[in-house]
């Protein structure tokens, strides 16, 4: 039995890990929840799974659920979320806190000593030289559970030696847009950006994913989790999402990890590593699906993917700006406040105005994300672009 903590438990991800828990209760036991506000879900996932301990960052919320269960305790604000994410009888910490708010939890949690199953891209990107220094003086595990850092993880399992690896290849769906021109990409609203063909995600994700940038986010996550230089992380379009991504070695062979797309197989594999078991998710039938398709990126279309290899290769708190910027600005287009490639260029400019720290301590990457939303939210609302 695995006692698991699940930060994050009322967003897409904790809800389909908590699927998967539900399935394997022989083999994984809920002992903590962590979520930012929602009550009634939380409330809910408290009745069915029992856990010891649980935490609403929202301290308002957090009184509105003291007063409606009695059965477990409730902690609030960001020290109750960390609390949850360090109990001593928690085996793994399932990280899926969605933004930079991730971050100090994940990292309280592996100097605690907890091996995380990482689903919160923002720890890596704006962190990734802190959160990977962690780990290793604290003696445990990174399990990957996005699709494609899980892709390669488990390819890797045939072959670890860093000098045998050519290639990291990872594929991208290329989102709703991959066949439009770039013309066309000026007018797309919010709601068609949101029409993502193979995965049903939270909006700011499903947005990334239509420009890339989330690629992007994984290309420099990829970089911390396996210790490879940029130049040897590739992106390839492969339209049916089957292959979740591959390795190259240098005699020419490939290895890659095929499933039908469900998020909840690479959170299983990620929650239950070392052991498999059998899952929620449906066979791949190959002859069914019929062919397999790929095209390489147009980075003049996707300029965000561009954006975030610039931003890895530099380093420091660049990256950090970039996930910031990124954010608010997306956050405007979906509300109407800005163009869909506006995106792209609101990014740009706020990271060729930051001035780069190269070794940045935790609480300079926490000023850099501040300043960085603060510069966006500004030429954003002045019409700066």
């Amino acid at each position: 039995m695995k006692n698991i903590s699940i930060l994050g438990s009322t967003g897409s991800i904790g809800i389909q890990a908590l699927q998967v828990a539900d399935s394997l209760r022989d083999q994984l036991k809920v002992v903590g929840l962590a979520a930012k506000s929602n009550v009634s879900l939380l409330k809910e996932q408290i009745e069915k799974f029992k856990p010891h301990v649980v935490a609403l960052e929202d301290e308002i919320s957090a009184e509105l659920l003291k007063n409606q269960i009695k059965i477990v305790e409730v902690l609030s604000g960001m020290d109750g979320v960390i609390k949850v994410a360090t109990m001593p009888y928690t085996d793994l910490v399932l990280s899926a806190i969605v933004g930079i708010a991730g971050l100090i939890p994940t990292l309280e949690a592996i100097k605690a000593g907890k091996d995380i199953a990482l689903a919160n891209k923002e720890s890596l990107v704006t962190a990734g030289s802190l959160v990977m220094k962690s780990m290793a003086e604290a003696n445990v595990q990174i399990i990957p559970v996005d699709g494609e850092h899980g892709a390669i993880f488990q390819c890797l399992l045939a072959d670890k030696r860093h000098e045998n690896i050519r290639k990291l290849i990872l594929t991208a769906s290329g989102g709703p847009f991959r066949n439009r021109t770039i013309n066309d990409l000026e007018h797309v609203s919010p709601e068609q950006a949101l029409k993502h063909p193979n995965w049903k995600m939270g909006p700011r994700i499903t947005i990334d994913s239509a420009t890339l940038m989330n690629k992007g986010f994984e290309v420099i996550e990829a970089r911390w989790l396996f210790n490879v230089d940029f130049s040897k992380i590739d992106v390839i379009i492969h339209w049916e999402s089957i292959i979740h991504s591959m390795v190259e070695f240098i005699d020419g062979s490939i290895l890659a990890q095929l499933s039908i797309p469900d998020m909840r197989l690479q959170i299983q594999s990620a929650l239950t590593y070392p052991e498999r078991r059998g899952s929620l998710i449906s066979t791949l039938d190959l002859a069914k699906v019929g062919q397999l398709n790929f095209q390489s990126v147009d980075m003049e279309k996707f300029p965000c993917l561009k954006y975030a290899y610039e931003a890895g290769k530099i380093g420091g708190t660049l990256p950090a700006v970039l996930n910031s910027a990124d954010e608010v600005a997306v956050g405007a287009f979906l509300n109407h406040k800005l163009g869909f490639m506006d995106i792209s260029k609101i990014v740009k400019k706020t990271m060729e105005a930051h001035q780069v720290i190269s070794d940045p301590s935790l609480a300079d990457i926490m000023n850099a994300d501040k300043w960085a939303r603060d510069f966006t939210e500004r030429i954003i609302k002045n019409g700066e672009l």
